[in-house]
């Protein structure tokens, strides 16, 4: 299984200065590459204190140069932030020289409504110019030029310099959170990403139309997906589930607050109607309810509990990677970092050992 450690840039720690947060959060994502992990992910959001990646490229540059080996993803670009293609695409070829290759690139749609309101960008074209940007840059990545007959991002045909290194080929991420995206990532040919929200059983799903999209459309399996989710390791079972639902719950309120999804305004919004059903059923539960649910799905506990959850994962929905987000909901740095070198040392061995054939043979051998 492919691992990665995720960057949020959040700052809901009382009292330090968003510089401060920034310099430690790049501080411990500099030891991903010692502690084990494969990637080092990073997000991109704007505007408020739930995250402040606004430049996961940026970010990633900077960590490019502190390590020597280890992979770094968007997850994600937000394509519809991006009004020019084809400076995103000028950007991952500059990093992947610079780096030698081990950029992953991850496309996202965007979901929070003070976003898009800040860039002045309608909510209801966000479907439209995905899809148009996402077949620009992955076509100027594979010939060396870009183009585009608009009607969002118009583009005359313009040589890439540096030349791209490479194609977006078996390295191209992007997040699928409805069924919608699920079919348009699957078609496109990327990897999907799933931040887990519910349960398996409600993600599976959107798994299964991924996976359909993309076998219709490439003619081969769809690669295993990705999940996020948020991750605290301790090595007595008590305090990680005391210290885990803490910072859980002050970390999942600031997503309802980022993306007000108790709100239900994205039922009405052209391509984020399925949101709705999602807002139903947290109001249906209330406030209290919603975080509880949250809290139970995510990944924490002792090594030994962390494993034996992500193990249950697979029983549902097959083979997958995992990114895990360590740092989140104000939980103190040091005790990050504790949670962190746990993992490395605990949980990613074993990890490293699961390939795809092992859910294969299990459910032979239970089915048998």
């Amino acid at each position: 299984m492919n691992t990665g450690y995720m960057l949020m840039m959040a700052n809901l720690h009382e009292g330090l200065s968003d510089a401060a947060m920034i310099r430690e959060e790049m501080r411990l994502a500099e030891l991903a590459e010692e502690v084990g992990y494969d990637a080092i992910w990073c997000a991109e959001h704007h505007f408020e204190s739930y995250s402040m990646a606004v430049d996961n490229i940026q970010i990633l540059t900077w960590l490019a140069a502190r390590t020597q080996h280890i992979k770094l993803g968007s997850a994600a670009l937000i394509l519809p932030w991006w009004t020019q293609p084809i400076r995103l695409v000028e950007k991952i070829a500059t990093l992947d020289a610079m780096c030698n290759g081990r950029y992953l690139i991850g496309f996202g749609r965007g979901l929070s409504r003070n976003e898009f309101e800040s860039f002045g960008i309608p909510m209801a074209e966000t479907r439209a110019r995905f899809d148009e940007s996402a077949k620009m840059i992955v076509a100027a990545l594979e010939s060396g030029f870009i183009e585009g007959a608009g009607p969002h991002f118009p583009q005359r045909r313009t040589e890439i310099k540096p030349k791209p290194l490479q194609s977006a080929k078996d390295r191209l991420y992007a997040v699928a959170m409805s069924p919608e995206s699920a079919e348009i990532v699957g078609t496109l040919g990327a990897r999907m990403m799933c931040f887990v929200q519910f349960s398996m059983d409600k993600h599976l799903p959107n798994f299964e139309l991924y996976r359909g999209a993309y076998a219709r459309a490439h003619g081969t399996p769809a690669p295993a997906p990705l999940l996020l989710d948020f991750c605290y390791c301790h090595e007595d079972a008590a305090t990680a589930e005391a210290v885990a639902r803490k910072h859980l719950a002050v970390n999942y309120l600031s997503i309802l607050q980022h993306y007000e999804f108790m709100q239900d305004y994205h039922k009405d919004i052209k391509g984020y109607e399925a949101y709705g059903e999602a807002a139903k059923f947290l109001n249906t539960i209330g406030l209290e309810g919603a975080v509880e649910d949250y809290i139970s799905h995510q990944v924490w506990g002792t090594p030994r509990q962390i494993l034996e959850r992500l193990e249950a994962r697979r029983a549902v929905i097959g083979h997958y990677e995992w990114n895990s987000i360590v740092s989140y909901g104000g939980l103190p740095f040091p005790a990050v970092e504790a949670s962190m070198r746990l993992i490395g040392r605990a949980v990613l061995p074993t990890l490293k050992t699961w390939r795809p054939d092992d859910v294969a043979a299990a459910a032979t051998s239970a089915a048998a």
